[in-house]
C-alpha cells in the first residue's frame, strides 16, 4: 500500500516540477508571441503570404491574434508560477486557444507553429495532472 502511495507522490512531484517549467515555457511562448504579433502588425516581410489558404486573414489580423494571446499567456504564466488556482484553469484555456491559433498559423511559419503546439500540450498536461495539495 505504501509503495503505491510513494509512486503517486513521485508522479505528483514530477508534475509539480513540470508545472514550474510549464510556467516558464508559457512565459517564453507569450513573449515570443508578443514579438511575432508586433512583427506581423508592423507589416514585416518576415512572413510569406500563402495563396489559396482557407483560413486566410491578413497579416495584421494574425499579428493582433498572436499579440493578445501572448500578453494573456504572460499574465497567466505569472499566476501559474505563484501557484494560483485560477492560473491552472486559465493556462489550459490559453494553451488550447494557442494550439488552435498555431494550427491555423501553420502555412505561415510551420516549424514554429509545430514547436509551440508541442509546448502547449506539455503545459496542458503539466497543469492538469498536478494536484498541489498532495505535494
Amino acid at each position: 500500500m505504501s509503495s503505491e502511495f510513494e509512486k503517486y507522490e513521485a508522479k505528483q512531484g514530477t508534475a509539480f516540477g513540470i508545472t514550474v517549467v510549464a510556467a516558464a515555457l508559457l512565459f517564453v511562448a507569450g513573449i515570443v508571441g508578443v514579438f511575432a504579433g508586433i512583427s506581423a502588425i508592423a507589416g514585416d516581410n518576415l512572413y510569406v503570404a500563402t495563396p489559396d489558404y482557407i483560413y486566410k486573414f491578413n497579416l495584421t489580423t494574425w499579428g493582433w491574434i498572436h499579440l493578445i494571446i501572448g500578453i494573456i499567456a504572460i499574465i497567466i504564466a505569472g499566476g501559474l508560477a505563484v501557484g494560483s488556482g485560477w492560473a491552472r484553469v486559465s493556462a489550459i484555456i490559453i494553451a488550447s486557444l494557442s494550439i488552435i491559433a498555431q494550427f491555423l498559423w501553420l502555412p505561415y511559419n510551420p516549424w514554429w507553429a509545430i514547436l509551440i503546439i508541442v509546448l502547449d500540450i506539455v503545459v496542458i498536461w503539466a497543469v492538469s495532472t498536478w494536484e498541489p495539495d498532495v505535494v
